[in-house]
């Protein structure tokens, strides 16, 4: 400004009067000197601006909690079949990257082992039924058969007993009789003894004689008569004795009767369990058939597929991945000096780099630990080398309902998180 001045004071006194007068008569317009101050508040205020925009932005930035180390992440449905069998149809519309609806019919394997699995598993399941039928019935005719048997057994015995009494009886008076008779045969033989004497004597008639010898003789078959019939006796009685023996080894075994009834209670309750068994079965090679048909479990996008039509699968093996696009979130890797402030249902903004455009969403819940003990190979600190390490922790963030009507977010996409902690 003092340079401006002294230029304008060597053409005053370079320029000659009459312009010296003129100059002074617009002496009075010079207030364009003032110009200099003006800028001077202009440049004040502008500072002051940028000092209260500048202090407002760093208390605002003070409520925040920022990270790009963020992406999308949702969940990878594994497509697998349960059972072996050889791929006879592929959906035509099941491709890398197109995406199915929930119950989609995506593959379909051979189903005629299956279903000879079934008719087989049928049939044994009719066999088992017969078979719990036939013993259930069988129960009330044990039943019934083992009573009978117990009863007439039991009678039989007490028939055989009574005979062994009845024989012993007669033995009894077999040998009554057996005395009376060596009496009376004795008797005779005295008496034939005698008349023998008076015959010999001519004291009586030879007839007489001969009535007492036949009477000798007759008692003396009657002696051996009864012995033979004690004889019998004993023998009767012997075999009255071992039938008894016989009778009574069959109520011992007719007694069995509950026993035998508990046993085929038993066999119906086994036919039972074989019955569930086989029905078991039956559902077991039901359920075989209907793997042979692999359904899409959600929607999604299909991503590395790898079946075709005549592949031979095993059970487990992966045949695509299905991506749902309707539960994506964001999984944000803060420092773990950010999280002080942070707790679960705060309010988060979400930069999405691929859409260049920004979702709302919130904290669903926190970390339980820090992402590398997560890792196959987690760090272990006693080594002695330790060196401390500002760590990570991964921070679920869920998407507001609504944002993203269109499934625009992709898992994998990187995203820049603004948490509100104030």
């Amino acid at each position: 400004m003092t340079k401006e001045l002294e230029m304008e004071q060597t053409a005053l006194d370079q320029s000659p009067k009459p312009q010296l007068v003129e100059s002074h008569l617009l002496a009075p317009s010079i207030p364009a000197r003032r110009k200099p101050r003006i800028s001077r508040w202009l440049a004040l205020v502008a500072l002051l601006v940028i000092a209260v925009v500048g202090t407002r932005f760093w208390l605002q930035s003070m409520g925040f909690e920022t990270t790009d180390d963020a992406q999308v992440d949702g969940h990878f449905d594994s497509v697998s079949s349960r059972i072996t069998g050889t791929v006879t149809y592929v959906n035509p519309k099941v491709e890398n990257n197109q995406f199915v609806g929930a119950g989609t019919l995506l593959v379909e394997l051979d189903p005629r082992d299956y279903e000879a699995e079934l008719d087989h598993a049928k049939a044994d399941l009719d066999t088992r039924k017969a078979e719990a039928l036939s013993s259930q019935v069988n129960v009330p005719i044990i039943d019934a058969g083992a009573f009978s048997r117990l009863h007439a057994s039991e009678a039989a015995a007490q028939e055989a007993v009574a005979a062994v009494s009845e024989t012993e009886a007669n033995l009894t008076a077999a040998r009554h009789r057996l005395q009376q008779d060596q009496a009376t045969a004795e008797r005779a033989e005295r008496d034939r003894v005698r008349y023998q004497a008076l015959v010999e004597k001519h004291e009586i008639s030879r007839s007489e004689y001969d009535a007492r010898q036949t009477e000798a003789v007759s008692a003396a078959q009657a002696v051996e008569a009864d012995l033979a019939a004690i004889q019998s006796s004993q023998h009767k009685i012997a075999q009255a004795k071992s039938l008894v023996a016989q009778r009574e080894a069959e109520v011992e075994a007719a007694r069995t009767a509950p026993q035998q009834i508990a046993d085929a209670k038993a066999k119906t309750q086994t036919a039972g369990g074989h019955v569930e068994q086989a029905a078991a079965d039956v559902r077991t090679a039901r359920l075989n058939l209907s793997y042979t048909k692999i359904y899409a479990p959600v929607s999604g996008i299909v991503g590395r597929k790898t079946v075709e039509l005549g592949h031979r699968i095993q059970p487990g093996q992966a045949l695509m991945i299905l991506v749902p696009l309707d539960d994506v979130w964001i999984t944000a890797n803060f420092k773990e000096t950010q999280l002080k402030g942070m707790k679960a249902g705060e309010p988060v903004q979400i930069h999405v780099d691929t859409l260049d455009r920004d979702f709302s969403g919130h904290i669903e819940n926190m970390p339980g630990a820090a992402g590398q003990l997560f890792s196959l190979f987690p760090p272990e600190n006693a080594t002695g080398n330790y060196v401390k390490v500002v760590q990570r922790f991964p921070v679920r963030i869920r998407i507001n309902p609504n944002e993203d009507p269109q499934h625009l977010l992709r898992p994998g996409m990187s995203v820049e998180t603004r948490v509100k902690v104030r």
